[in-house]
């Protein structure tokens, strides 16, 4: 069961890193890049992940690295005047929630966790602001720890690629955490986000580029039956 479990995933991930890295737009996601620049500081990869919730990539960089020109640590952060994280964090989009999410989880953090991130799933859940995705990230980018976070670029290529069959990211995580390998969980996440925000994109996929065609249930349903017809 195993050795079919890795024939089905290994190559897809490496048919992906070959597009991901051919692509005109190779760049990496923001919280890998905030895990290379904060050396994959858990509290800063913590609140840049819940700064990257509903935003573009190049907008949460811009939010973190204002943010953590000012604000380092927990206890910086839970001080903070919120006017002036508002707008440090305005990049990001829904800054006024995010701040009050941001300057509460710092709190939590002190008085529940003594200014550490916690390092398990458990835990992090017991965090403001905090969801199975988030958690999964800072368990991933800051702890290097096996985790699949599911967003909707994961949800919905897992989906394409008939991966799983599932509604909910929740299920998605789900079914990928049974289905995966976990000497493959540390890449998904990262691979996967890729390889959609450059050829698997939710509207206009570039699917002429794409090597996994054959593997497609969307191509298959939606795209060839539209070639053949016109």
């Amino acid at each position: 069961m195993g050795n079919r479990k890795e024939r089905q995933i290994a190559p897809i991930l490496s048919a992906i890193r070959k597009m991901v890295y051919a692509s005109r737009d190779a760049r990496a996601t923001a919280l890998l890049e905030l895990r290379e620049s904060e050396h994959g500081d858990p509290f800063k990869v913590l609140i840049g992940t819940i700064l990257s919730q509903r935003t573009r990539d190049e907008n949460t960089t811009r939010a973190t690295e204002n943010l953590f020109s000012k604000y380092t640590t927990a206890e910086e952060l839970a001080h903070a005047d919120p006017k002036v994280v508002k707008a440090l964090i305005r990049p990001s989009g829904f800054y006024n929630m995010k701040t009050r999410n941001i300057i509460r989880v710092s709190n939590q953090l002190l008085t529940e966790f003594g200014g550490k991130v916690p390092d398990n799933i458990d835990d992090l859940l017991k965090l403001h602001a905090v969801g199975r995705k988030t958690a999964n990230c800072v368990l991933v980018y800051a702890f290097g720890e096996p985790a699949i976070p599911v967003d909707t670029h994961v949800h919905r290529i897992a989906n394409r690629l008939g991966l799983v069959t599932t509604k909910k990211p929740e299920e998605t995580e789900d079914r990928l955490t049974k289905t995966v390998p976990k000497r493959y969980w540390l890449d998904v996440n990262d691979l996967f986000v890729r390889f959609g925000q450059t050829v698997c994109k939710p509207i206009g996929p570039k699917c002429s580029a794409c090597t996994l065609r054959g593997e497609c249930r969307y191509y298959r349903a939606v795209v060839a039956p539209k070639a053949k017809g016109s």
